[in-house]
């Protein structure tokens, strides 16, 4: 069996390749070639801590892929010095069950994360988008910013976030790193930040919006990929309402996404408000943007999918490049 580290699998799994696995993924979703339970979560109360299982199998053109993600979520592991989370992606022969690779998963899930909003903006923004807003100065807004600047031509970038120090430290990390430009600026609100934004990337795990539905400009597109459950909400729901509304997963984000649930249990909305999945975008069963002043927003909150042929990605491309260690299994 093959293991990949954090470095590894960042190496075999460049953003573009990233960012077409998860279209792949998406599509097979979309079209009912996958089965996805959803995710399971298991509490352990005596750390106050949650286990999430996130199994997946997916029919593919080229094809399938069997795997199996599992995060821990500890709270006071930063106390102890250790990583908030912790994560593995468990990779099996489609055919036999056979056990073929085990992937270091939080590397893997920062970028298949970053992935699906490249995807998204790839689909649903305009083609002239220049300016990019980025709420969160954590890891993964680290792989939005550089996911949204591999399909469109960005060139500048305004990041809010309340810890204005972990701000400068994304800027020093990320300002001219490959696709991303060298045009980084911190900003001092969230209007700031939105005013002259083409594309917004919400990265945050706050429970209430992290920006002004008046502060956007006509035709921005949106991604929201923090909140990931019916309590948290990064984006306002006048926002939502006036949207044109599109999904990683119809069936997931009903069930986990608050910036979807809340404006419905508001009477804001209803369900039928989701246009469509983005997997139904990229089959041609749906049309996305219809017009260059309309608002576009993308919900996720990740679906094991992505994680199936991203990892099938990863392990193709490390297996070409000699990447990760062997080991009897």
């Amino acid at each position: 069996m093959l293991i990949l580290n954090g470095d590894d699998v960042r190496q075999a799994l460049p953003m573009a390749a990233a960012i077409d696995a998860v279209k792949r993924a998406y599509a097979a979703l979309s079209a009912g070639q996958a089965e996805v339970p959803l995710r399971a979560n298991l509490p352990i109360p005596a750390q106050e801590a949650t286990g999430l299982f996130m199994p997946a199998f997916v029919h593919g053109e080229d094809g399938d892929g069997l795997a199996v993600k599992v995060v821990t979520l500890f709270p006071h592991n930063p106390g102890k010095g250790l990583p908030l989370i912790h994560a593995a992606v468990l990779v099996m022969d489609p055919e036999t069950g056979q056990s073929l690779a085990l992937l270091e998963g939080s590397a893997l899930t920062a970028i298949r994360t970053g992935a699906a909003s490249g995807a998204a903006t790839d689909v649903l923004a305009r083609h002239d988008t220049h300016v990019a807003a980025i709420f969160g100065a954590g890891v993964q807004a680290r792989t939005q910013l550089e996911a949204i600047c591999t399909v469109r031509p960005i060139e500048t970038v305004w990041v809010y976030d309340l810890d204005a120090k972990g701000v400068e430290r994304f800027i020093d990390d990320m300002a001219g790193r490959g696709v991303i430009p060298a045009d980084i600026r911190m900003a001092k609100s969230p209007r700031q930040a939105v005013a002259d934004a083409d594309v917004i990337c919400a990265a945050t795990t706050s429970i209430s919006p992290v920006f002004s539905d008046a502060d956007l400009k006509p035709g921005v597109h949106v991604n929201g990929v923090g909140s990931y459950t019916p309590a948290m909400q990064e984006i306002p729901a006048e926002t939502v309402k006036r949207a044109l509304v599109v999904v990683d997963s119809r069936d997931a984000c009903m069930s986990e996404a608050g910036d979807l649930i809340q404006p419905i249990e508001a009477g804001l909305i209803t369900a039928d408000h989701i246009h469509a999945e983005l997997g139904h975008i990229l089959l041609d069963q749906q049309k996305g943007r219809t017009s260059a002043g309309q608002i576009t927003f993308f919900k996720s909150v990740g679906v094991a999918v992505q994680d199936v042929m991203a990892s099938r990605t990863a392990l193709a491309n490390a297996t070409e490049m000699g990447l990760g260690q062997r080991v009897d299994w």
